[in-house]
Formats: C-alpha cells, structure tokens, sequence
C-alpha cells in the first residue's frame, strides 16, 4: 500500500476526493455541517459572493498552476497538498471553522494576525513563494471560500494560535524516538511508487524534499507536525501507519535539503 498517492506540505499535494494530486479536479460544493463536519449541500452562495468562494476553493485546488496564483507559488504544491480535499478533509489540517478563529495570535510572528495574513504566509513558507497583498482578489477569495466553509462555526478568537476548532492534532513528540533508517525503508515501500526514490515527485504525487518541494520554514518542515499529519492523511483514504511509522517517515522526509525561508521575498 502506497503511503502518498498523491498528498503533501500545508506534507502533499493529494489527492482531491480520490486523486489528491489532481490539479485539474473540478470543485466540489460541500460545507461544514451544524456539528462541523463536512456535507454535501449543492451550491455556494448566491451572486457575486458565490463566484468569490468558487474561485478561492479553486485556488486552493490549482494553486501552483492557476494564472491568478502560479507567479506567487516557487515550488509544484498546492494548499490542497496539505489540507486534504481542499480543506474539507475533517482531520487532515481542515479549513472546517478555520475562520472562526481569527483575528488570532500568532506565536510566531508576534503578533495578532488576520485570516488573510494567515494565508499570506502559507504562500510564504508552504509553497516557497510570494505573499499575496492583502485585499488583493486572490487574498480574498482564498478568505472567502474557507469563510464559507466556516458559516456554521461560533466566533472563538483564538488568543494563544492561529487555529481553528478542526485543527490538526499532535501527536505526542516526547513519547517517541524517530528511526530514519526504518522510515528510509519505509519510504521505499509506501511513497517511493508516486514520489520517486529522490523525492522529486510525479503526476501521481508531488515533491517531498528538493527545490520544488516546501521550505525549512513551513510547519510540515517540523518531524513532530509532519508524523502528525502523516497519521491521519496517509495513505489517502486509509491512513494506517503507527505512530511509530508516522515519525520515521517524517523523520526520513525532513532529513533531506529543500529550500531556505526567505521572509524577505514579498509581492
């Protein structure tokens, strides 16, 4: 069984529905249910409004390709790569009340941030690019669309982080010692068939290390966040590695060279 069959970063670009790695897949007009969960309900928003959130969601689906987005993206993910379905997969890194949490404190920065700068700096680190200015048709939409997915969420600023109520959970980091050498045989079992031997990727699955992969500033550059996500992502549609596996793997991935964090580089 294949561990990335098409995932990565914000570690893939997967496989949307049921090829995540699919940059052409046509959008899907799901939303968040009164229990946060994910639902089919047949539409966006009316007008203007409507065509707004179907374009973030298709950005997020086609982010490194999209005319609008592609000259703000170094590298061959997508945001779906890392939140899984176009942010609706209800555990792998969901946008499902996402919005709900901003304004919110950043540790990171310092600072209180805006769901737009939020986004801004995925496009910074994740996909080792550029930082759509705020306001701009791409912020917005992007905002937009994980807005929409969030309407049925309660306002609830988040004070210590800039997450949502569905956000990725952390496995324990002290509990385990990663074993490179296991994830390295790992790898070559279960990711190598669609993320080649080098890491480069391939139509079936996108860069996991090298210049076309996320950077050392992006948070799936992290062992601990990337077996997190690992545990519940992959493989796509039956995620069974252990904990154990989980960390190997990850500990294997970021063991390679990828591009530096640039904070400077803006547009």
């Amino acid at each position: 069984m294949k561990i990335f069959p098409a995932a990565f970063v914000c570690a893939f670009t997967l496989a949307i529905g049921s090829t995540a790695w699919n940059q052409e897949a046509t959008p899907k007009a799901t939303t968040a249910t009164d229990d946060g969960s994910d639902g089919e309900t047949g539409g966006y928003p009316p007008g203007e409004l409507g065509e707004m959130v179907r374009l973030g969601e298709t950005l997020v689906r086609e982010t490194s390709s999209h005319p609008m987005t592609k000259p703000l993206v170094g590298n061959s993910l997508n945001c779906t790569s890392c939140h899984l379905d176009a942010g609706q997969h209800p555990q792998a890194a969901s946008f499902v009340g996402v919005a709900a949490a901003y304004p919110a404190y950043s540790p990171r920065e310092s600072a209180v941030i805006t769901l737009e700068e939020r986004i801004a700096n995925c496009f910074l680190r994740s996909q080792n690019g550029s930082r759509p200015a705020n306001g701009s048709k791409v912020s917005v939409a992007i905002a937009a669309y994980l807005t929409w997915l969030s309407r049925q969420t309660p306002i609830d600023m988040n004070p210590t982080a800039p997450l949502g109520p569905n956000h990725l959970t952390f496995l324990d980091g002290d509990a385990i010692e990663p074993d490179i050498p296991n994830g390295r045989s790992l790898y070559a079992d279960r990711c190598a068939d669609c993320h080649l031997e080098d890491g480069s990727g391939s139509d079936e699955g996108p860069p996991v290390w090298g210049e076309q992969s996320y950077n050392d500033g992006a948070g799936l550059a992290k062992v601990l966040k990337m077996a997190s996500w690992l545990k519940v992502a992959m493989p796509l549609d039956d995620a069974d590695l252990t904990e154990q596996e989980a960390f190997d793997i990850a500990a294997f991935i970021n063991s390679h060279s990828r591009p530096k964090f640039q904070p400077e580089i803006k547009k």
